[in-house]
Parts: C-alpha cells; sequence; structure tokens
C-alpha cells in the first residue's frame, strides 16, 4: 500500500469508534425524535474540519415531491451534510440513517436497548446495527483521514439522514437541497457483501368490509375474518407466481420478492360480529418492474379473489398504498465505485468480495432515481438481526468497513500526496 494509505489506516482507532458508537445508541432516534442526535452528529463533523450543513426539513415543500413517502408525521426534522476536500477530483457520499425502530418489549432484551453493550465480540443496542454502526463507520473513515493529515483532490460528505425506517425523507431532503455525487455508499447491513442493487417493497392496506351482529345470532352477520382467509390465500399464490426459480446472482433468493401481511385487525366488541377487518403488509418488487403496473396486478388478484364470494362480490375489499412507497434500484456491476470499494474490501481482507442483491427496500433508490448518483450498499452486519430484541452487530465487521471505507475514499476523490 503506499505510505498515505497505511497513515490513514494506522489513524484509526477501533477503541474510540465503540465509545463513538455508544454515544450514538444512546439517543433513542425514534422517528420523529431524531433532531438530538443530529444537532450531536453535526457539532462532531465541525470538530474535525468539515464543512457543515444543517437544515430544517420543510415537510410541506417535500410532500409535493413524487418520491415522497413517510408513516410516521413530524413536527420538526434536521438535515446534516458534513464535507471535506477540495472539489478538484471525483466525488463520493456516504449516506447513513440514524432513525431506529422502537425496542418493543424490554423483557425480551438481554442488554440495554439505548446502551451500547460489547459482548462476545459484538456490540448489542438498538440502532448499533441498522445503521449508527455503519454511520460510525463512515464517519471514522472520514476522521481518519483527517487525522492523517490527507488532504483529498475530491469532495467526501456523510450524509446523516432521518427517516429512512418509514419511507427515506430524510435522504430525499438530501436530493432536494442539491447534493449528488460521482458515486455514494450507504453502509447498511449487507453481511460486508457489496451490493449493487436491491429490490423495493410498497406498503399497503386493505379493508375487508363485514356485517356487525350480535354474537348470539351470529350467522345473521357477515364475519370479514373468514372473508380474509380466501384474500390471504390469493396473495399467497400470488407471491410464488412472482417468485420463480431464477438463477440470477444478484438475487439468489428462497423468496426474492415476497409479500408479508405484518398487521390485522378486526372488531371492537368479544360478542360482535365484525363489521370489517383491516390488514397491513409489504410488496416485495423486482428490480426492473414497473411501480403502477406491480399495484394494478396485486388489485387485481385482490378483485379476482373477492368476485368468487357472493358477499365481497358485492361488497368490494379496498385497497390502498401508504407509508413507505420503495422502488427497486441498480447499478452496473463494472461501475467504478462497485469496482473500488471491491479491491479495497481485497486488500483489507484479503477476501474476495460477494456481489449480492439485497432483498429489502432503502434509500439507495432515492439517490440512484432522483438523485442521479450511482450507489451501492456495503455495511457491516446482518439485516436479520435488526428490528428484533437484542440487536448487534460484529466488532470485526466495523473493523472491515471502516478501513474499506477509508481506502475507498481515499482512492475514489483522490489525495494529495
Amino acid at each position: 500500500m503506499p505510505t498515505v494509505e497505511e497513515r490513514v489506516l494506522a489513524a484509526i482507532n477501533m477503541d474510540d469508534l465503540l465509545a463513538f458508537l455508544n454515544q450514538m445508541v444512546s439517543f433513542p432516534s425514534l422517528g420523529g425524535n431524531e433532531s438530538d442526535i443530529q444537532r450531536f452528529l453535526a457539532g462532531y463533523f465541525q470538530s474535525l474540519g468539515m464543512e457543515v450543513d444543517v437544515w430544517d426539513i420543510d415537510f410541506a415543500a417535500l410532500s409535493q415531491h413524487p418520491a415522497y413517502s413517510i408513516e410516521v408525521e413530524r413536527a420538526e426534522g434536521l438535515g446534516v451534510v458534513g464535507t471535506m476536500g477540495s472539489g478538484e477530483g471525483k466525488s463520493l457520499i456516504l449516506n447513513g440513517h440514524i432513525d431506529v425502530v422502537p425496542a418493543g418489549d424490554l423483557n425480551n432484551w438481554h442488554y440495554p436497548p439505548f446502551q451500547a453493550t460489547v459482548a462476545d465480540g459484538k456490540v448489542y443496542g438498538r440502532g448499533a446495527l441498522d445503521m449508527k454502526g455503519g454511520l460510525a463507520c463512515a464517519i471514522f473513515a472520514a476522521k481518519a483521514i483527517h487525522d492523517a493529515g490527507v488532504n483529498l483532490k475530491g469532495k467526501l460528505m456523510i450524509e446523516s439522514v432521518i427517516a429512512e425506517e418509514d419511507g427515506g425523507v430524510g435522504t430525499l431532503a438530501t436530493v432536494a437541497r442539491g447534493y449528488k455525487a460521482d458515486a455514494a455508499v450507504i453502509m447498511e447491513p449487507t453481511e460486508l457483501k457489496i451490493a449493487p442493487a436491491h429490490a423495493g417493497a410498497l406498503n399497503f392496506r386493505i379493508v375487508i368490509p363485514g356485517l356487525a351482529a350480535h354474537g348470539a345470532v351470529r350467522i345473521e352477520g357477515v364475519d370479514p375474518i373468514a372473508k380474509f382467509i380466501p384474500i390471504y390465500q390469493a396473495i399467497m399464490k400470488f407471491e410464488a407466481e412472482r417468485n420463480p426459480p431464477s438463477d440470477d446472482p444478484l438475487f439468489n433468493y428462497p423468496i426474492p420478492y415476497p409479500i408479508c401481511v405484518g398487521t390485522l385487525q378486526a372488531g371492537n366488541w368479544a360478542s360482535t360480529v365484525a363489521e370489517s377487518l383491516t390488514f397491513e403488509g409489504r410488496y416485495g418488487i423486482a428490480v426492473g418492474e414497473d411501480i403502477p403496473t406491480a399495484r394494478k396486478s396485486f388489485e387485481a388478484v385482490i378483485a379476482q379473489a373477492a368476485q368468487a364470494d357472493e358477499w365481497l362480490h358485492e361488497h368490494p375489499p379496498t385497497v390502498e398504498w401508504w407509508g413507505g412507497q420503495f422502488e427497486p434500484a441498480q447499478i452496473p456491476a463494472d461501475h467504478p465505485i462497485v469496482t473500488t470499494v471491491g479491491e479495497a474490501f481485497t486488500d483489507i481482507t484479503s477476501s474476495a468480495p460477494t456481489y449480492q442483491g439485497m432483498p429489502y427496500g432503502a434509500d439507495m433508490r432515492l439517490l440512484i432515481n432522483n438523485g442521479d448518483t450511482p450507489t451501492l450498499m456495503f455495511g457491516p452486519g446482518n439485516v436479520r438481526k435488526a428490528h428484533q430484541p437484542d440487536e448487534y452487530v460484529p466488532v470485526n465487521d466495523l473493523a472491515v468497513v471502516v478501513r474499506t471505507l477509508a481506502l475507498t475514499a481515499l482512492r475514489f476523490c483522490g489525495y494529495e500526496e
């Protein structure tokens, strides 16, 4: 390795990174409660000599954007971007979100959710994996470049964004503010795999009407719970049809584009036939699939299933597309950012990289589809450990990612000897 690269890698202090990650995890940055950690990070960016942009996100204005989607209404939200480098070379964005999902029942946690606990080579805590750990790696890659006294020829921008979990309005706000680059990396948990593509996901809500009646004479009512069963069966059949065996190496999953029913609510009294049933779910979208066509296909499945039932034929279910609407996205496998990250990963690990499309929706699609910025995902940990008790990220993964990102920034942006 060139001396400059060795100097930068030597400036990475993992103990400091873990202490910093602990500070990040200590902020309970649930949707709508993200401003405190955003101000904290903005201050830290300033301590690294970065040019820092902090602004109030105008949700009303942003809601007019065709890519706008949100599930959690917010009274306020901050955008934060730190920039370093002269701007004479290529530009690179490192993007990460700081919002987290609720911790749930604390009795199911072995470690405090809002305190980073290092045990057995893992960092436990809500958001440690998804994705404060990845963002901490980006920040400490920039810190190492700063501490080593290296001047980048291009611009390195770190975007700390809100609201990824419920639609991506934070990243959309950076796009609307004019931020774009020659390439970007989002540090989502990819198991150290390089992801030049990700699937899409659309939230849906379906209401099945029933007819209320006293439970003692339930046959005089119409139970929407019973009507839900054939609708659900039709959805599962549709899922199987959409996921035939495939030889696509990026999406070699048993079900790459799943349809998941996540909530179901019906009725308001135990001895009353429910007057309606509402269920919500997630509809997986294939890379390259047309969103309006995908919606119409799903709606047709619901309508066809309803036609087979006498009650639902006369009282059809309604389908609403709400909340997070994540389009799929992809960049060419031979794009310079893909090869740069891959070569840096190999130099750090002495292993060949694995390339894999991610089955979940992410902010990557906003940078590619709306921000004209070729983007991939690469980050520490396994997404299967996210959104559950005892969420964790392996310390070794953090070490690989911070070093890989440091080399990527040096090589992609260029530096002065």
